[in-house]
C-alpha cells in the first residue's frame, strides 16, 4: 500500500454509474492481518469516505465493523460518523483477523441509529448492502411474508437493508445450505445472490419504482465472500506476499514461515494506489476459502419487463 495524496476519481466517469449511498468493504486473508491502514490512515481509508468519498460526498450515518474471530463475526456498530468517533478508529487498531467487513452509512432508509447502521449478524453470517432496495414502502409487506418466520422475528431496525438480509438467509436456507454450519459452496452462494439481485430488479420494476433499485450486497461466513454490483460502484485489489506497510513501515500480518501469505479487499472505492479492478456492472465476485477470485455474470442488466 503506497502513501501519497488523495486518490483521483475513477476515469471515465460516465462509464459506470457510481451513486453515493453507503460505502463497504470486505477483507480475506489466509493469515491474520492488521488493517488499521486501510480502515484509518490509507489515501481514501473507509473513515475519510465517511467525511467525503471520491464525489465529495459524506457518509456520516453511522458506522459498523465486523471481524472474525473463531469462526464468528465480532461485531461494533456506533450511529455516529467514522470520522467524528474516536471509537472507530480505537476498534480499527486492535484487528488483526482473516476476515473483515466495514461499512460507513449514508442513510436512505430508516434512521441513523445502532439497529440500522450495518453490517448485520446472523450466527457465522454478516451481510452489508450499498444501495437502496426501491420502493421499499410496496416490497416490504412481500419480503416478510418470503421470509422463514424464525429469521424475520430477529429484524431489530427499519431499514431495507436488514429486511433483505433475512430474507436472503430464508432463500439460502430453502436452497437447501444449512446456516448454522460452516459452508464452502460459493458457487452456491453466488448464485444465489445473483437470482436475488435479479428478482428484486423485477419487483421493484413492476412496483413503478421512481428510482431504480441500487443492489450492491456482501456477504460472508468468514470462509467464502460474496458480493453482487448492481448500479454502484465495487472494485477489488489482490495481494500477494509480506511487505511492510509504505504508511505505518511495519508489516501488518502475523505470518507463519513456510506460508505464501494472499489477501483480497473488496471495496465501493479504491482505497489505495495499488491496482484496483473495477467489478462489471451487473455481476457477482466470488472469494473462495482458497482466496481465488472468480467473477460471474457479466453481462450488462436488462430491466425485465
Amino acid at each position: 500500500m503506497a502513501c501519497g495524496g488523495r486518490i483521483a476519481p475513477p476515469a471515465k466517469p460516465g462509464s459506470s454509474e457510481i451513486s453515493c449511498v453507503c460505502r463497504l468493504y470486505g477483507f480475506r486473508a489466509n493469515e491474520p492481518t492488521k488493517v488499521e491502514c486501510t480502515l484509518v490512515h490509507a489515501q481514501n481509508a473507509l473513515m475519510s469516505q465517511s467525511r467525503a468519498d471520491l464525489r465529495g460526498v459524506a457518509h456520516s450515518d453511522g458506522w459498523g465493523i465486523a471481524c472474525y474471530q473463531n469462526h464468528l463475526p465480532d461485531l461494533e456498530r456506533r450511529s455516529l460518523a467514522a470520522f467524528q468517533d474516536l471509537h472507530f478508529s480505537v476498534t480499527a487498531e486492535r484487528i488483526f483477523a482473516e476476515t473483515v467487513v466495514g461499512h460507513v452509512r449514508l442513510a436512505t432508509v430508516g434512521d441513523p441509529s445502532i439497529q440500522n447502521t450495518h453490517p448485520f449478524t446472523y450466527g457465522q453470517w454478516t451481510f452489508a448492502h450499498n444501495g437502496t432496495v426501491q420502493p421499499f414502502a410496496d416490497l416490504e409487506p412481500w419480503l416478510a411474508a418470503n421470509s422463514d418466520p424464525d429469521l424475520w422475528r430477529r429484524r431489530q431496525g427499519t431499514t431495507d437493508s436488514e429486511a433483505v438480509f433475512y430474507w436472503l438467509l430464508s432463500v439460502m436456507r430453502e436452497s437447501g445450505l444449512i446456516l448454522d454450519e460452516p459452508t464452502s459452496e460459493v458457487e452456491t452462494v453466488a448464485h444465489i445472490i445473483h437470482r436475488a439481485v435479479r428478482l428484486l430488479e423485477t419487483r421493484s420494476v413492476r412496483a413503478r419504482a421512481p428510482k431504480p433499485a441500487k443492489l450492491n450486497f456482501l456477504l460472508t461466513n468468514g470462509r467464502i465472500l460474496v458480493a453482487s454490483r448492481w448500479r454502484n460502484g465495487l472494485h477489488y485489489v489482490q495481494r500477494y506476499g509480506v511487505h511492510d506497510c509504505e504508511i505505518c513501515g511495519i508489516p501488518h500480518i502475523h505470518h507463519a514461515s513456510g506460508t505464501a501469505y494472499k489477501a483480497v479487499v473488496v471495496a465501493s472505492e479504491p482505497i489505495s494506489h495499488e491496482p484496483w479492478r473495477e467489478v462489471p456492472e451487473g455481476s457477482v465476485l466470488t472469494v473462495d476459502p482458497d482466496l481465488r477470485v472468480e467473477l460471474f455474470d457479466t453481462a450488462p442488466i436488462e430491466v425485465p419487463p
